[in-house]
């Protein structure tokens, strides 16, 4: 059986069903990977342990040994090293976060991702997650599994067009299932491509994938949400102060953009040597740590700890709480452009949902402390932000809403979560945190021949020169075969007294007679009128076989064009389209 000769659907189902698969081994090949170096460096030799959500087992203390912590920055350093060692030695591509590095595929290259870059990408991820560097799994997640997915199709000799689709439903197949946010994964496949549009050709496909890889990992991890469930009703009352969240987490999501984007300029700008800008990274960011542990790793289970109000079990050192909780989100984002900006591999998806949960988390403190009774807790305006500031900075507001309840089992939220992502969404404009995305459809390479409008349509014959270039009806036929030889042409439009146009003679059908040549017209010829376009009149010429285009308009004759007019025409309108490119 030829994939390439069933139909459409049928295909994909079958596709759909092997990148499930590999989204499932994939997450979770990084899943343990990152557990095993959390334990050995954090664990074995800090004396570190993290906490972790309910729904990844916990449990949620942080536990730290206070004569060894002190060397978290060297270990998070040692993370970075060997990071860059790998990526750069083996992968380049493999450096970052990972998501981005996959769009770019989707959008310029073909969806081609070399399979080199999938285990070095796993391997760097998870040692410079599980040695507490400031990222997520799920960029690297989405790295690999369109990796593989792009390799997949190599392998079963479909095209580009399938490589590509592959590599956008890898992605989102790869984020949903180590989510456990199997809808919201298949929604993502399309939305994340682009800044305010979704590819829906690869939805049916991901739907598929994202249940298989989901089914397939909780069968192993268990299928309890990541942050459990959300149980508390809810209350129109406080859908202002969600709206108005919503602002603040859209300010909050540019402050993550920018911040990410300017540390990675930095970095490459800095005189040293490509492999050792991780463990600078990581060194720094473990400096950070060492105040602010809740910055270390992917940070989900302090997002548990916000959610369930535990604040007791945040570390504060003598500092008052609230100004630990205000500091939170700012050094999140700090930290994370250190790890993933210096070129450290681990995504930017999670620690943009730990920034929104610690933004929406001093929100919501706040106003429990003024008005107790409207808020009596925390929770909801932790998931409401988490949603919220990462659906601004992905430009995934639809996606990333279904995520978060899956991820929380917070259905009844959804009112106040649309109405906080919409706000975001519009006031963050085109800040992204992924640089390749595009605006829409239309300005995708990929759509290139469906949206460009060829130059020759942006061309009115209006424009165009027009040549007052006409035989009379009652002109012989020996006068009229002299005017077109004089012409250059070899034929010629009639008119009759009153200017109506007739059709055209041709040279070769003339006889040198005095007979009127209105007797060898050719009627019904095509024309065009003077708001058609360069291109309706390129046409009339080929179907007429000639090299002009009677111009006609009501009836009566204007002119014509000429094949050089039209060309004289398209070279000035593509001089100016290049000099306002340059402009």
């Amino acid at each position: 059986m030829n994939l390439r000769d069933l139909p459409y659907f049928e295909r994909w189902f079958i596709v759909g069903l092997l990148i499930g698969v590999l989204a499932a081994t994939g997450a979770l090949a990084l899943y343990f990977g990152i557990k095993f170096f959390e334990e050995l460096l954090l664990g074995d030799v800090l004396g570190v342990q993290l906490p972790h959500p309910v729904g990844e087992g916990g449990p949620l203390n942080f536990v730290y040994s206070p004569t060894r912590y002190i060397f978290l920055p060297l270990v998070v350093g040692l993370g970075g090293a060997v990071s860059g060692l790998l990526t750069y030695t083996f992968s380049p591509e493999a450096a970052g976060g990972g998501t981005d590095f996959a769009i770019n595929s989707y959008h310029k290259n073909n969806g081609r991702v070399r399979l080199r870059a999938v285990p070095v990408k796993l391997l760097a991820s998870a040692v410079t997650i599980g040695s507490g560097g400031s990222g997520g799994r799920e960029g690297p997640t989405s790295m690999i599994v369109a990796g593989l997915s792009s390799n997949l199709i190599n392998f079963l000799r479909l095209g580009a067009e399938d490589r590509r689709r592959a590599v956008a439903i890898g992605i989102g197949a790869g984020i949903g299932t180590i989510f456990k946010s199997p809808i919201g994964g298949a929604i993502l496949a399309g939305e994340l491509l682009y800044k305010r549009d979704i590819e829906p050709e690869v939805i049916f496909p991901a739907v598929v994938a994202s249940a298989v890889g989901y089914s397939i990992f909780g069968v192993v991890t268990g299928f309890e949400p990541i942050f459990g469930y959300y149980l508390q009703p809810f209350s129109p009352l406080r859908l202002p102060l969600y709206a108005f969240l919503g602002v603040v987490t859209g300010g909050m999501s540019i402050f993550y953009v920018k911040t990410m984007e300017l540390f990675t300029s930095r970095f490459k700008a800095l005189r040293t040597s490509r492999y050792v800008k991780p463990a600078i990274g990581g060194l720094a960011a473990g400096a950070l740590a060492l105040g602010f542990p809740e910055v270390m790793a992917n940070g989900y289970g302090w997002v548990q700890i916000l959610m369930d109000g535990k604040f007791g079990d945040i570390p504060t050192y003598g500092v008052p709480l609230l100004l630990i909780l205000i500091s939170l989100p700012f050094v999140k984002v700090i930290s994370t452009s250190f790890t993933v900006g210096s070129g450290g591999s681990g995504g930017d998806f999670a620690p943009g949902i730990v920034i929104g949960a610690s933004t929406g988390a001093v929100y919501g403190y706040v106003l429990h402390l003024l008005l107790p009774s409207v808020v009596p807790s925390v929770a909801p305006f932790v998931i409401v932000g988490m949603l919220s500031l990462f659906g601004a900075a992905a430009k995934a507001p639809l996606s990333v809403t279904l995520m978060v309840v899956e991820m929380t089992g917070g259905l009844q939220l959804l009112p106040g979560m649309m109405i906080a992502v919409a706000v975001a969404y519009l006031l963050s404009g085109g800040n992204t945190i992924y640089g390749s995305q595009v605006p829409t459809r239309r300005d995708s390479p990929v759509h290139a021949g469906e949206y460009n409008v060829p130059l020759l349509r942006s061309i009115r014959v209006s424009e165009l020169q027009l040549r007052d270039t006409k035989l009379l009806s009652t002109m012989g036929s020996s006068d009229a075969r002299k005017a077109i030889q004089d012409s250059g042409l070899f034929s010629l439009p009639v008119v009759d007294n009153e200017g109506k146009f007739l059709g055209s003679v041709f040279l070769s059908e003339l006889p040198a007679s005095k007979e009127p040549v209105v007797n060898f017209v050719r009627s019904g010829v095509s024309y065009v009128n003077p708001s058609s376009t360069a291109e309706d009149a390129m046409e009339v010429m080929v179907r007429s076989k000639s090299r002009w285009a009677p111009v006609v308009e009501k009836g009566v004759y204007k002119g014509i064009v000429t094949l050089d007019d039209v060309l004289t025409a398209y070279d000035k309108k593509l001089r100016e389209m290049s000099v306002k490119e340059k402009t």
